[in-house]
């Protein structure tokens, strides 16, 4: 008896190959990205520790000096109640008189306008009173009307007018006479008063300081500016 033949070998069907998968580098990335907001918020810290740092030296740098509390005009002589203490930062440029000389710019003459919330320094000041040794100060007070409004600063030289007594009758032939005069130099201009009356501080030869202060007495002064060119 035959043997039945042996059936023929059906090969098996090949799978398809897969495909290769790339590996990604997404997390690299995320990761990089993460190390630069750190790196950033780093700098951003050690930037901010400096500004800080600054500021505090800064703040300890800082000095005392004096300033100008109210407005004091040109030859007016400083009293306490003109000068404040403020704060300032240090600095080579700036040459404000310190505090600790406060008493010793009271009764000082400035040389200039000094305005309120300026600070003070040396140079703004006149040295001495502004009087020599052979003159006299006189005080004048001049009303409105009597001296140029506002123009009067120290060191201007004045003619002191004598005026006519109030109901005085002048001799028509005198009409044409020039006026006595007293020559005189401006040591300081008081703040006007409520009705705009002010002092005005004259230094004069002493032959003149007993005249001029009888006539200003009795209210006989006006006062005339010569011009500062001459």
């Amino acid at each position: 008896m035959e043997s039945p033949a042996a059936a023929p070998t059906v090969p098996r069907p090949t799978s398809p190959s897969r495909p290769d998968i790339p590996i990604t580098t997404a997390p690299p990335v995320k990761r990089e990205r993460r190390w630069s907001v750190a790196a950033l918020c780093i700098v951003l810290a050690a930037v901010a520790g400096l500004a800080a740092a600054a500021a505090v030296t800064s703040a300890g740098d800082r000095t005392k000096v004096l300033a100008i509390a109210r407005d004091v005009p040109a030859g007016q002589a400083l009293t306490p109640a003109d000068l404040t203490v403020a704060e300032v930062s240090a600095d080579a440029r700036l040459t404000p008189v310190p505090a600790a000389d406060r008493s010793a710019m009271v009764g000082k003459r400035t040389a200039v306008d000094l305005r309120q919330g300026g600070l003070l320094t040396s140079s703004q000041l006149a040295a001495g009173t502004g009087l020599g040794d052979d003159k006299q100060q006189v005080g004048v007070q001049v009303k409105r009307g009597q001296a140029p409004a506002g123009t009067l600063s120290a060191g201007d030289k004045v003619l002191a007018v004598t005026t006519p007594a109030q109901g005085e009758q002048t001799d028509p032939t005198d009409a044409e006479a020039p006026p006595s005069t007293i020559k005189g130099a401006v040591v300081s201009v008081s703040r006007p008063d409520a009705s705009g009356t002010v002092v005005v501080n004259l230094a004069v030869a002493p032959t003149d300081g007993p005249l001029l202060a009888t006539r200003a007495s009795i209210g006989r002064i006006a006062l005339v500016r010569e011009p500062r060119s001459s």
